[in-house]
């Protein structure tokens, strides 16, 4: 009888066991159902039909609006962009999209937007290449899924700035690279980054070149809020390279981002 009884929790107990990993495996596919819906599902099988992308790999990193996967592609490797259509906090990408006048006729509905978002992301990653700031070259938008070059070695991506231990006089290579590529943004593409901080610049650690990244929100200097975005910028930017003595004033850093030459 006693028997019964251990035989009965025991059950219990392996029930239970397996109901927390169910209860576990559905959160992570909430996650991922998020990401993975079947149109986005529908993209990559259509991407790797045509042989762009060869293999998936893991998540690199995980936002609000959208998650990064790492990917092989035919001769390289790949960084994959998926905006989340069901939980993305599309009314913050209002602000940087509506006045832009370059996406003038988007429908107001978030399915829209985040297509937007996602050309956008890739046009102004073009933009700022073509102008001769690094960042991961782009190869193609389809719908809400952004492929571009995957920046980093071994399947591991380059350290964030905000990560990466600095001497000072490193720092102020770094620094004075980042100002360079916020002028020439500013003055040959056209464009604010508007969201430039210590967690979207990468450092690549063979030669300590900064790599900016998450360009989805720049916006172009027609834009009405560009002035506001870039004095923003440029107090992230001092906020953080303060702590290795740089002590440029704001004003200082905007006119040699407005500067014609350095």
């Amino acid at each position: 009888m006693g028997m019964d009884q251990d035989e009965k929790i025991k059950r219990i107990d392996s029930a239970r066991d397996k109901s927390r990993a169910r209860k576990k495996d559905s959160d992570r596919l909430k996650v991922e159902e998020n990401v993975f819906d079947v149109p986005t599902l529908k993209i990559l099988y259509t991407l790797s039909n045509k042989g762009i992308i060869k293999a998936m790999g893991g998540a690199i990193s995980t936002g609000k609006e959208a998650n990064v996967f790492y990917a092989e592609g035919e001769e390289r490797e790949l960084a994959i962009k998926i905006y989340r259509i069901v939980s993305s906090t599309f009314k913050a990408m209002d602000t940087y999209i509506m006045k832009d006048p370059r996406f003038t006729n988007i429908r107001n509905n978030r399915r829209d937007i985040i297509f937007a978002w996602t050309r956008k992301e890739l046009q102004n990653l073009k933009r700022a290449k073509d102008a001769g700031v690094r960042v991961p070259e782009p190869i193609i938008a389809e719908k809400n899924v952004l492929i571009m070059e995957f920046m980093g070695e071994e399947k591991a991506p380059y350290p964030l700035l905000k990560n990466t231990p600095l001497k000072n006089d490193e720092a102020k290579l770094v620094y004075d690279k980042v100002v360079e590529y916020m002028r020439l943004l500013y003055k040959e593409a056209n464009l604010v980054h508007a969201d430039l901080s210590e967690y979207n610049i990468l450092i690549d650690p063979a030669d300590t070149t900064p790599i900016f990244i998450d360009m989805g929100q720049s916006v172009t200097l027609e834009h009405p809020n560009a002035r506001e975005f870039l004095y923003r910028d440029v107090q992230n930017i001092l906020r953080f390279f303060g702590r290795y003595g740089i002590m440029d004033k704001p004003e200082e850093l905007l006119s040699k981002i407005q500067a014609d030459t350095t």
